[in-house]
């Protein structure tokens, strides 16, 4: 599966499969990145997608040096399943 490309012009990373896009809506705050939607087409569900994505954003998060402030409740989600990127979480408040 394709990786995530960070779009800053839209705020989000996006992932391109079989012509469809798929993608994280964020915004930043010093060295912490709020991400606040996730979003995956009906035509994609079902199909790893969102995981893919949200694998995909948090290691670019993560090469950046950056810290993770999960608004969304998938990226919420994806984390407390996979705890290899519960070091990458900013301290409550910390994006606010």
């Amino acid at each position: 599966m394709a990786e995530a490309a960070d779009n800053p012009a839209r705020h989000r990373y996006e992932m391109a499969v079989d012509g469809k896009t798929a993608f994280v809506t964020y915004s930043r705050r010093a060295r912490n990145i709020v991400l606040k939607h996730t979003e995956v087409p009906a035509a994609l569900e079902g199909q790893g997608v969102g995981s893919a994505l949200a694998r995909s954003v948090l290691e670019d998060v993560r090469r950046r040096g950056l810290k993770v402030v999960p608004e969304c409740e998938f990226i919420a989600a994806f984390i407390a399943r996979h705890p290899e990127f519960a070091n990458i979480v900013a301290e409550p408040d910390a994006g606010r």
